[in-house]
């Protein structure tokens, strides 16, 4: 960890952190499982952060370090349906500079989440991170995150 703690600052994202956010997307494809494309994970992180920048649902947070003009990390929330009926805030987004991991940053990311989501009415939030992603899931364990849904994949180029 090489952050002060000190010096973090979390607000709404501003339209001149997109390129700054942008230069995050490869933290979205850790932990991808092996059989799929990296460079295509990288791309889809763009793609949601991109649409979640454009503000068309929900919130985008950014940590800022210092003079308020170096992003070290992005969460994004919106609302999302739960199959029950039940509208949850959904995190689709959280990625922290790979310098300042472990260093509170993503805390307090997500706590920026929790607040926009108790404001709107919300009673859960949910998020999906990938099975492989051991670190991520681990962090989301240490601030109360339970485990609801599995998604399984089967390879169909092999024979049964």
């Amino acid at each position: 960890m090489n952050v002060d703690q000190a010096l973090i600052r979390i607000r709404p994202a501003r339209d001149e952190d997109r390129e700054a956010v942008l230069t995050l997307a490869p933290r979205l494809a850790e932990g991808v499982a092996a059989w799929r494309d990296h460079q295509a994970a990288i791309r889809a992180g763009q793609r949601w952060l991109t649409d979640s920048l454009a503000g068309r649902h929900g919130a985008v947070f950014v940590a800022v370090e210092g003079d308020d003009s170096r992003v070290i990390g992005v969460v994004s929330v919106s609302r999302q349906r739960h199959f029950t009926g039940a509208t949850d805030a959904y995190v689709g987004e959280l990625a922290v500079a790979e310098h300042a991991v472990r260093g509170g940053v993503g805390r307090r990311l997500m706590a920026a989440a929790e607040d926009w989501a108790r404001q709107q009415g919300l009673s859960h939030l949910t998020l999906e991170t990938g099975a492989a992603n051991t670190t991520a899931r681990r962090f989301y364990a240490s601030l109360g995150y339970l485990e609801e849904g599995v998604r399984l994949t089967r390879s169909l180029a092999e024979p049964s």
